[in-house]
């Protein structure tokens, strides 16, 4: 057991030396407070006789440790399988602010993959997205769109959308794209991302069809504004995908489709 566990680095722009490091303390049966801590911190610790460890989370929500952080000569090293691979901590995600990020998906088949994907970015998003229940579908169509809009979406910089086999054909789910890529939610339209989950189609297939994916998200793959992945849960991966559709947001805003593509009326399938 290590006195400190590592969750996240910042690495200089060089991405050879690290900056920064988050890290929480060993406290028995739990970890306390997690905190930033700065290279030459991170050299007293460890000259002091401190031990660490990174760690990364699971599913489930639960930790999991990963390896062991020594030094030598000042450079930091990480031990794995008996390689020693100098100032780089492995798979864990970065030191970045965390973007408010709206889950979208299909409550009744895919809650368990809603609930597995928060546990998994729990400290990397600012979690925006409607659970199970949180709209009276007895209400006016009218009234849930407002209600997704200036309530869920408004603030709303990232838009995930969780893609099952029957995402494609629910109206919340597209009201939903449609809110997040509408220039009302904020100064700016939010970025979008499709992950295909296990339970997809095309899931890890060489290829996706574009007629198995909500159309106003289809639209805006083919136009390069959206990306889709595979389910995963590498961390770092999703950072970085979460990261490149918030910079999307701007970088390939010409290429966003909302306003020409009409919303559904009706759920399209059961």
């Amino acid at each position: 057991m290590a006195d400190y566990y590592i969750s996240k680095v910042l690495y200089q722009q060089s991405q050879k030396i690290i900056d920064r490091v988050e890290i929480y303390p060993n406290n028995g049966e739990v970890l306390g407070e997690s905190k930033e801590i700065n290279r030459n911190t991170l050299v007293q610790y460890l000259n002091n006789g401190k031990t660490f460890a990174t760690m990364t989370k699971k599913i489930d929500g639960k930790w999991k440790l990963m390896n062991n952080v020594s030094l030598i000569a000042g450079t930091f090293i990480k031990i794995q399988n008996n390689l020693e691979t100098f100032d780089d901590l492995g798979n864990i995600p970065v030191l970045l602010t965390k973007r408010k990020t709206f889950v979208s998906y299909y409550h009744k088949d895919d809650e368990q993959y809603k609930k597995q994907f928060e546990m998994l970015t729990s400290d990397l998003i600012v979690k925006k997205s409607v659970g199970l229940g949180g709209i009276d579908s007895d209400n006016s169509d009218e009234y849930i769109k407002q209600l997704i809009q200036k309530e869920y979406l408004k603030d709303t910089t990232v838009l995930i959308v969780l893609i099952g086999p029957k995402t494609k054909c629910r109206k919340h789910v597209d009201w939903e794209i449609s809110g997040a890529l509408d220039l009302k939610v904020g100064d700016h339209y939010a970025g979008l991302l499709g992950i295909l989950l296990p339970n997809h189609p095309d899931y890890n297939k060489e290829k996706f069809y574009y007629s198995n994916l909500p159309n106003r998200l289809a639209k805006n793959v083919e136009s390069s504004f959206a990306k889709i992945i595979n389910w995963t849960e590498d961390r770092l991966y999703l950072q970085n995908m979460i990261e490149d559709a918030f910079k999307g947001r701007k970088e390939r805003s010409e290429k966003r489709i909302n306003k020409s593509i009409t919303q559904m009326i009706n759920n399209t399938c059961g």
